[in-house]
C-alpha cells in the first residue's frame, strides 16, 4: 500500500490541489457579491421627497448648490467634485437627535480623516438662526476638520430644495410656514457621481458601522 501511494504521490498532490481550488472557485461564484443600490426618487419614502419629482425611477443626481460655510466660505458642488460624501440636515438648537447625530459624524470624521475621497456635509435647516458664526461654534465644540467637514447655511428655500429634490431626506413642516422642514435622522450617502448610495439612521452606531462600510466599498468601487 505505500508502494503504491509513493508511486502515484505526484497524482494523488495534484488532485488535492486541484480539488481545493476547484471548491474556493466554486465558494466565490455562489457567494453573493456586495453591491450598493442606486436610489432615485420612486424609491424613497413619499414623506421625504418633493411630490414634483416622486415619480421619477431613474437618472437621479444631486443637483448643483451653494452654502456658506462655518468660515464664511462659499461651498459649491465644486467643493465635492469626484468626492465621496456625507451629507445631512440638523440645526444648533435642536435638543433631541442633532447631538448624537453631530457625535456620530464626529466618528466618521474620524474614520475618514485620512481618506481625501470622503468629506462630510451638513446643511442646517434653521438658517435664520443658524448663522456663519454660530454655526463656527458649533463646529469648534464638535471638533469639525474644516477641509473635511462643511456646516452650511443659506437661502431657506434653497436648503428645502436640496433636502426634498436632491437628498430626499426631509419631511414637510408646517404648512402656514413657507419652506418649513422637519429633518429626519437621515445620514445620506453620495457617490463620485453625485448618486445617492445609502440612507443611514445617525443616532444608531450599528448603522454608522454600515456606512463605514459601505464608504469603504465605495472607494474601491
Amino acid at each position: 500500500m505505500k508502494s503504491l501511494l509513493y508511486k502515484y504521490r505526484k497524482f494523488f498532490i495534484v488532485l488535492i490541489v486541484f480539488s481545493v481550488v476547484t471548491i474556493s472557485l466554486f465558494y466565490s461564484a455562489l457567494k453573493p457579491q456586495k453591491t450598493l443600490p442606486i436610489y432615485n426618487p420612486s424609491d424613497v419614502n413619499p414623506e421625504l421627497v418633493d411630490s414634483t419629482i416622486q415619480y421619477k425611477s431613474k437618472y437621479h443626481t444631486i443637483a448643483d448648490f451653494s452654502f456658506v460655510n462655518q468660515n464664511g466660505d462659499t461651498i459649491t458642488q465644486k467643493n465635492y467634485e469626484g468626492k465621496i460624501y456625507v451629507a445631512d440636515f440638523f440645526f444648533t438648537t435642536c435638543g433631541s437627535i442633532c447631538p448624537k447625530m453631530s457625535t456620530n459624524l464626529v466618528d466618521v470624521q474620524k474614520a475618514v480623516l485620512n481618506n481625501p475621497k470622503v468629506m462630510l456635509l451638513s446643511h442646517t435647516v434653521f438658517p435664520e438662526v443658524d448663522s456663519v458664526s454660530v454655526l463656527k461654534e458649533y463646529a469648534i465644540k464638535y471638533g469639525v476638520v474644516d477641509s473635511k467637514w462643511n456646516l452650511v447655511t443659506g437661502d431657506k428655500k434653497e436648503i428645502y430644495t436640496m433636502a426634498r429634490k436632491s437628498y430626499l431626506a426631509v419631511k414637510l413642516g408646517r404648512p402656514d410656514q413657507l419652506y418649513d422642514m422637519v429633518h429626519t435622522e437621515n445620514f445620506v450617502l453620495v457617490d463620485q457621481k453625485r448618486r445617492v448610495r445609502g440612507f443611514y439612521d445617525g443616532t444608531n452606531k450599528e448603522e454608522i458601522k454600515r456606512l463605514l462600510e459601505d464608504i469603504d466599498f465605495l472607494c474601491k468601487e
